[in-house]
């Protein structure tokens, strides 16, 4: 059945094979990108399934112009998809304040205002379907990536508290984990201004690895994501909320599993082998 989504991000790389390929198998998309002329090739080939939008996520008043105007073009929206970002490369040390509160109105601030404005439509027609595109850092850290890791951590958490909250009113909420995929995230990946020599031995392979991704034949196709993400909406209320998308995806959160149990064990030996509290 042809459902109407609202796709953030599809100037390129993810949200643009999201966008195609939702528009492909019949459904009608309300796709944003902060430039109209990064949507003008989507909207040429896909004219009355694909209504290009203008959103800077930042913008509270282009977050409700850009629902309202989803909304009056397709008559509501069944599926919004929070898949705009960007990452920022620098150390807990080197990343100012400024680029904290950047990165985090883009990662978390902006899926959070989108949601919170889609969500009395979903309410009123009785069903919905929310996706939030985090990624393998949103259950693990990499060096250098700490504001990235830091958004993703907190977007996977409101989902975890989002989805108990909405379940009982018929919307499903699914947080989709990329691992590597060929897009320009390693290219447009930015840097924070004050960067200090000690820390460039240390992240340096991490900060080479993202800007490699794009070009690195192990990376996946956006073409894939986007049909996994058909087959996430397609299927019924019983899916897992986290799902991992991509071979390496799951290589990566095994290994953070394991790491995870790891810590708990070597936590829980250590409160037994200390000593009680004096009373």
């Amino acid at each position: 059945m042809a459902q109407r989504w609202l796709v953030t991000g599809c100037s390129s790389g993810l949200g643009y094979a999201l966008a195609t390929a939702a528009a492909e198998a019949g459904h009608r998309v309300a796709a944003t990108a902060r430039r109209s002329e990064a949507l003008e090739g989507l909207a040429r080939a896909w004219p009355g399934r694909i209504t290009p939008l203008i959103l800077e996520l930042r913008d509270a008043a282009q977050c409700e112009e850009a629902v309202r105007s989803a909304c009056d073009v397709l008559g509501g929206i069944d599926v919004l998809v929070n898949n705009a970002g960007g990452g920022l490369f620098g150390t807990v040390e080197e990343v100012c304040d400024a680029e904290v509160r950047d990165q985090l109105e883009t990662l978390v601030v902006g899926p959070w205002r989108l949601t919170r404005l889609v969500l009395p439509l979903m309410r009123a027609q009785g069903h919905g379907h929310i996706v939030n595109v985090s990624s393998v850092a949103g259950r693990m850290a990499f060096p250098g990536l700490g504001t990235y890791v830091a958004g993703k951590h907190a977007l996977e958490g409101m989902s975890q508290a989002l989805a108990a909250e909405v379940a009982p009113l018929g919307i499903r909420v699914t947080v989709v984990e990329p691992g590597s995929f060929a897009t320009r995230y390693g290219t447009a990946l930015g840097e924070a201004r004050h960067q200090l020599p000690v820390y460039a031995e240390l992240t340096g392979d991490m900060l080479a690895a993202c800007r490699g991704m794009a070009d690195d034949p192990a990376s996946g196709r956006p073409e894939d994501f986007a049909a996994r993400v058909l087959d996430i909406v397609a299927a019924d209320a019983s899916a897992p909320l986290r799902i991992p998308v991509g071979d390496d995806a799951y290589a990566y959160l095994g290994v953070a599993e394991q790491a995870t149990r790891a810590e708990l064990d070597a936590a829980r030996a250590l409160m037994r082998a200390a000593p009680s509290p004096q009373g």
